[in-house]
């Protein structure tokens, strides 16, 4: 089980590998916005525990473990901002999403991407969701 800052790296490190091709530690750093040192001690880790293959002064490849972990942890913070989306949430989706995305079991994640589908195939339904929040927000105050 990796720790949330680890899966933080290995999610920057998957999306510069679909988005570029190549991954590189001075671009997990600026994007992160962590010093060369940090990303350096993560990737080392990632790379002891079977997620990466890293030679100093390279570029950083994932293994077939760490693109499927990759994957599901960008997968989960889209499902996130996704779920915020759908319910009507006026928080900063992004910000949100990366609060919270660490502390949810994975049958959490696979509940919330069910009603985040369902309201995108029904967005009668949302629509009334958002209605009901509005008129119960105003109850509350």
């Amino acid at each position: 089980m990796l720790s949330p800052s680890l899966e933080d790296y290995l999610e920057e490190i998957y999306r510069f590998s679909t988005q570029l091709g190549y991954i590189r530690i001075t671009d997990v750093a600026k994007k992160l916005d962590v010093s060369l040192p940090s990303v350096n001690k993560a990737v080392n880790i990632l790379s002891q525990e079977g997620y990466l293959k890293y030679i100093p002064y390279k570029n950083i490849e994932l293994t077939e473990k760490g693109a499927k972990l990759g994957k599901f942890l960008v997968e989960r913070n889209r499902t996130l901002q996704e779920f915020l989306e759908v319910i009507g949430s006026n928080c900063d989706k992004e910000e949100e999403a990366e609060a919270i995305e660490h502390y949810l079991s994975k049958e959490t994640v696979e509940a919330m991407t069910l009603v985040v589908k369902f309201f995108k195939e029904r967005p009668d339904l949302q629509k009334r969701l958002i209605k009901f929040e509005e008129r119960a927000r105003k109850k509350m105050k």
